[in-house]
């Protein structure tokens, strides 16, 4: 292990993650080989797009077998942390089974319109490594019309008319629901946390 590296997911913002992580003093090299991706010091897996096209994407790549038994620190960011869970709606698309539970489409409402994109809180619900330092009820940037349910893995939430997950952590796997290399201060440090654990 030497550095982290981020999957290759076929994703967009990858380079303006690249840059975040940059800014703090890591080196973040883009891969979808698995022997590098065991390697790296921690990993991130960002995505954009539909499950089921970012879940063939996976395995196509022996990435789908490999992710879930990865011990080093993981980060699902966006729809990378919705690939953590069981399952999606969007199409019915079995995930890497990390976290418990099905990932749904957001209800659209008046005032509230899917996707749901823009600034919003994220409230603390329990202490953890990756908050530290991060204010309860700091505005996020989000990006996403699916949402993942609240659980034991729940360690912030997110109210946009309904409650979701907006940052989850199990064992070594955490993920964002918001884009932390656009989220500015609260990102940054949020990134800064990850790269910290061990």
């Amino acid at each position: 292990m030497s550095a982290p590296v981020i999957v290759d997911t076929g994703g967009a913002n990858i380079a303006s993650l690249q840059l975040a992580i940059e800014r703090l003093g890591h080196t973040a090299e883009l891969t979808a080989d698995t022997r590098r991706i065991e390697r790296g010091t921690h990993v991130l897996l960002p995505g954009v797009g539909a499950a089921a096209d970012a879940m063939a994407r996976l395995e196509k790549n022996g990435l789908a077998a490999l992710i879930p038994r990865l011990t080093q620190p993981v980060l699902g960011i966006c729809l990378g942390m919705q690939l953590l869970y069981e399952a999606s709606e969007e199409g019915g698309t079995r995930c890497l089974g990390v976290f418990p539970g099905r990932v749904q489409r957001m209800s659209a409402a008046r005032g509230r319109p899917v996707p749901h994109m823009g600034w919003n809180r994220v409230a603390h619900g329990r202490r953890h490594a990756l908050l530290e330092g991060i204010e309860d009820g700091g505005y996020a940037y989000f990006v996403h019309s699916y949402r993942a349910p609240l659980g034991s893995e729940t360690l912030a939430a997110c109210d946009y008319d309904e409650r979701f997950t907006a940052v989850a952590s199990r064992g070594n796997f955490h993920g964002a629901q918001f884009h932390p290399e656009r989220s500015a201060a609260l990102g940054s440090r949020f990134l800064a946390n990850f790269l910290g654990l061990a």
